[in-house]
């Protein structure tokens, strides 16, 4: 088994925190895994995208053309990367955000309202994390309990009041696919 994974949207938008959040639940599980975010032009509110390698084999490079998954955040990000996307993949779109379909019959489109659900919840800021809910619940590739002790983690402190938040998200993210 080998993901690899393009995770692509405006900077704000938490892009890059779902490509480290499943690269650390990958390596939490025991596979092999690589994240490599993508720093520029982006960083003053442009699109920015990470890629993730996970593997249950060592990853020879964290590059890789042509993806097994797509999660799109922003339109641009669609356009610039579903034709690299494998044939048979997944592609997962922010639908509140995103109004263009996956125009590729070859792959499976996912089309979630992530930032609906987030102000749902009463934070815009966690759609990311319901996009993440969406995509453990469609790929199967790592354990619900597994981001849920990792959410824990990321959040001690005088942050730990956003646990309850965030895990609330990333549930109805799961719970969105369904």
């Amino acid at each position: 088994m080998k993901k690899e994974i393009i995770i692509s949207g405006f900077g704000g938008q938490g892009g890059l925190a779902i490509g480290k959040n499943l690269a650390e639940a990958g390596m939490a599980q025991g596979f092999y895994v690589t994240w490599a975010p993508s720093y520029g032009p982006e960083m003053r509110g442009g699109t920015a995208n990470c890629s993730v390698v996970v593997s249950d084999k060592p990853v020879g490079s964290p590059v890789f053309a042509h993806p097994t998954e797509l999660i799109a955040l922003n339109a641009p990000s669609l356009d610039k990367f579903e034709a690299g996307v494998q044939p048979g993949g997944m592609v997962f779109v922010n639908s509140d955000v995103v109004t263009d379909r996956v125009s590729r019959a070859d792959l499976t489109a996912y089309y979630i309202p992530c930032s609906h659900i987030a102000e749902e919840i009463g934070n815009p800021k966690v759609s990311n994390m319901v996009m993440l809910g969406a995509y453990v619940a469609a790929t199967g590739l790592l354990k619900p309990e597994t981001i849920e002790a990792m959410i824990q983690a990321m959040f001690t402190g005088p942050k730990a009041k956003l646990v309850p938040l965030n895990i609330e998200a990333f549930r109805r993210g799961m719970t969105a696919i369904a």
